[in-house]
Protein backbone atom coordinates (compact mmCIF):
# COMPACT_ATOMS: atom_id res chain seq x y z
CA UNK A 1 0.00 0.00 0.00
CA UNK A 2 1.69 3.07 -1.26
CA UNK A 3 0.79 6.33 0.74
CA UNK A 4 0.54 9.61 -0.95
CA UNK A 5 3.62 12.38 0.56
CA UNK A 6 2.80 15.31 1.76
CA UNK A 7 4.63 17.83 -0.33
CA UNK A 8 6.36 20.02 1.95
CA UNK A 9 8.14 16.27 2.90
CA UNK A 10 8.95 15.64 -0.53
CA UNK A 11 10.29 18.80 -0.60
CA UNK A 12 12.77 18.09 2.32
CA UNK A 13 14.74 14.90 0.11
CA UNK A 14 14.77 16.18 -2.68
CA UNK A 15 17.73 18.73 -3.69
CA UNK A 16 16.85 22.16 -4.49
CA UNK A 17 19.63 24.43 -4.55
CA UNK A 18 23.60 25.35 -4.02
CA UNK A 19 24.90 25.04 -0.13
CA UNK A 20 25.35 28.75 0.76
CA UNK A 21 28.55 29.39 2.77
CA UNK A 22 28.41 31.92 5.46
CA UNK A 23 27.56 31.85 9.41
CA UNK A 24 25.69 28.99 10.11
CA UNK A 25 22.51 28.82 12.61
CA UNK A 26 21.78 24.54 12.85
CA UNK A 27 23.52 24.17 9.79
CA UNK A 28 21.97 26.54 7.64
CA UNK A 29 23.08 29.86 6.58
CA UNK A 30 22.01 32.50 8.35
CA UNK A 31 22.12 35.40 5.76
CA UNK A 32 21.05 33.74 2.82
CA UNK A 33 18.27 31.29 4.87
CA UNK A 34 17.21 32.59 7.88
CA UNK A 35 17.23 35.90 7.98
CA UNK A 36 14.85 36.68 4.80
CA UNK A 37 12.75 33.44 6.31
CA UNK A 38 12.02 35.42 9.59
CA UNK A 39 11.43 39.04 7.88
CA UNK A 40 9.23 36.85 5.77
CA UNK A 41 7.53 35.54 9.22
CA UNK A 42 7.77 39.14 11.30
CA UNK A 43 6.23 40.24 7.88
CA UNK A 44 3.91 38.10 8.10
CA UNK A 45 2.94 38.71 12.01
CA UNK A 46 4.32 35.16 12.65
CA UNK A 47 6.83 36.06 14.78
CA UNK A 48 7.78 38.97 16.55
CA UNK A 49 11.56 39.22 16.64
CA UNK A 50 13.16 42.32 17.88
CA UNK A 51 14.41 44.86 14.66
CA UNK A 52 17.73 44.31 16.41
CA UNK A 53 17.79 41.09 16.25
CA UNK A 54 17.84 40.57 12.36
CA UNK A 55 19.78 43.93 11.83
CA UNK A 56 23.05 42.60 13.95
CA UNK A 57 22.03 39.15 13.73
CA UNK A 58 26.20 38.10 14.85
CA UNK A 59 27.16 39.75 18.22
CA UNK A 60 30.53 39.82 19.94
CA UNK A 61 30.40 37.01 23.00
CA UNK A 62 31.24 38.51 26.33
CA UNK A 63 32.61 36.83 29.58
CA UNK A 64 30.73 37.41 32.92
CA UNK A 65 32.68 40.09 33.68
CA UNK A 66 31.28 42.63 30.51
CA UNK A 67 34.72 41.60 28.56
CA UNK A 68 34.76 40.62 25.01
CA UNK A 69 35.52 36.91 24.46
CA UNK A 70 38.66 35.54 22.79
CA UNK A 71 39.25 32.05 21.57
CA UNK A 72 42.49 30.61 21.93
CA UNK A 73 43.65 31.82 18.21
CA UNK A 74 42.99 35.22 19.57
CA UNK A 75 40.26 36.19 17.58
CA UNK A 76 37.09 37.35 18.42
CA UNK A 77 34.28 34.90 19.71
CA UNK A 78 30.62 35.50 17.95
CA UNK A 79 27.32 34.10 18.68
CA UNK A 80 23.92 34.90 16.52
CA UNK A 81 21.76 36.66 18.32
CA UNK A 82 19.74 35.06 21.41
CA UNK A 83 16.22 35.97 19.85
CA UNK A 84 17.39 34.71 16.20
CA UNK A 85 18.93 31.53 18.07
CA UNK A 86 15.67 31.04 20.05
CA UNK A 87 13.62 31.10 16.86
CA UNK A 88 16.29 29.00 15.32
CA UNK A 89 15.72 26.27 18.07
CA UNK A 90 11.94 26.72 18.05
CA UNK A 91 11.76 26.08 14.24
CA UNK A 92 14.58 22.75 14.71
CA UNK A 93 12.42 21.63 17.66
CA UNK A 94 8.97 22.09 14.90
CA UNK A 95 10.87 20.21 12.10
CA UNK A 96 12.28 17.47 14.82
CA UNK A 97 8.55 16.78 15.71
CA UNK A 98 7.04 16.85 12.18
CA UNK A 99 9.64 14.17 11.33
CA UNK A 100 8.95 11.94 13.59
CA UNK A 101 5.03 12.37 13.21
CA UNK A 102 4.96 12.10 9.70
CA UNK A 103 7.32 8.85 10.56
CA UNK A 104 4.68 7.67 12.93
CA UNK A 105 1.54 8.35 10.34
CA UNK A 106 3.72 5.55 7.54
CA UNK A 107 4.40 3.21 10.52
CA UNK A 108 0.58 3.26 11.37
CA UNK A 109 -0.91 3.66 7.56
CA UNK A 110 1.63 0.76 6.22
CA UNK A 111 3.27 -0.97 8.87
CA UNK A 112 4.17 -3.87 6.56
CA UNK A 113 6.19 -1.63 4.42
CA UNK A 114 7.88 -0.03 6.55
CA UNK A 115 9.16 -2.98 8.25
CA UNK A 116 10.29 -4.07 4.90
CA UNK A 117 12.56 -1.35 4.95
CA UNK A 118 13.79 -1.39 8.13
CA UNK A 119 14.55 -4.97 7.21
CA UNK A 120 15.94 -3.94 4.14
CA UNK A 121 18.23 -1.57 5.97
CA UNK A 122 19.73 -4.01 8.62
CA UNK A 123 20.40 -7.01 6.34
CA UNK A 124 22.29 -3.98 3.37
CA UNK A 125 23.81 -2.63 7.03
CA UNK A 126 25.64 -6.05 7.98
CA UNK A 127 28.34 -6.63 5.88
CA UNK A 128 29.28 -2.69 6.58
CA UNK A 129 29.05 -2.60 10.36
CA UNK A 130 30.97 -6.36 10.30
CA UNK A 131 33.70 -4.90 7.80
CA UNK A 132 34.12 -1.22 9.85
CA UNK A 133 34.33 -3.42 13.05
CA UNK A 134 37.14 -5.51 11.45
CA UNK A 135 39.14 -2.81 9.92
CA UNK A 136 38.80 -1.05 13.54
CA UNK A 137 39.73 -3.71 15.57
CA UNK A 138 42.78 -4.03 13.49
CA UNK A 139 43.35 -0.32 13.64
CA UNK A 140 43.32 -0.65 17.30
CA UNK A 141 45.74 -4.18 17.82
CA UNK A 142 48.10 -2.12 15.12
CA UNK A 143 47.95 0.83 17.46
CA UNK A 144 48.48 -1.23 20.73
CA UNK A 145 51.36 -3.28 19.36
CA UNK A 146 53.11 0.23 18.55
CA UNK A 147 52.29 1.88 21.56
CA UNK A 148 54.33 -1.18 23.00
CA UNK A 149 57.12 -0.86 20.90
CA UNK A 150 57.36 2.60 21.72
CA UNK A 151 56.89 1.83 25.67
CA UNK A 152 59.31 -0.72 25.67
CA UNK A 153 62.33 0.76 23.46
CA UNK A 154 61.54 4.06 25.48
CA UNK A 155 62.10 2.19 29.05
CA UNK A 156 65.44 0.28 28.24
CA UNK A 157 67.72 1.07 30.15
CA UNK A 158 70.92 3.30 28.75
CA UNK A 159 74.20 2.18 28.91
CA UNK A 160 75.93 3.84 32.04
CA UNK A 161 79.06 4.41 31.71
CA UNK A 162 81.50 4.67 34.54
CA UNK A 163 84.14 7.27 34.62
CA UNK A 164 87.75 4.89 35.40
Amino acid sequence: MKNETPSYIKSLVTPNGKKPAGRKAWGIDLETIWLPFFTATNTSGDTCLPPDALGAPIRLAYSPDGSVKFGKTGRPITKVAKDLADSVRVVRENFSAGLLDYAQQVMVKDKAGYQAQVDLARKAGKPIIAKDRANLDKAIADAMEEAVAKAEAEAEPEAVTCPQ
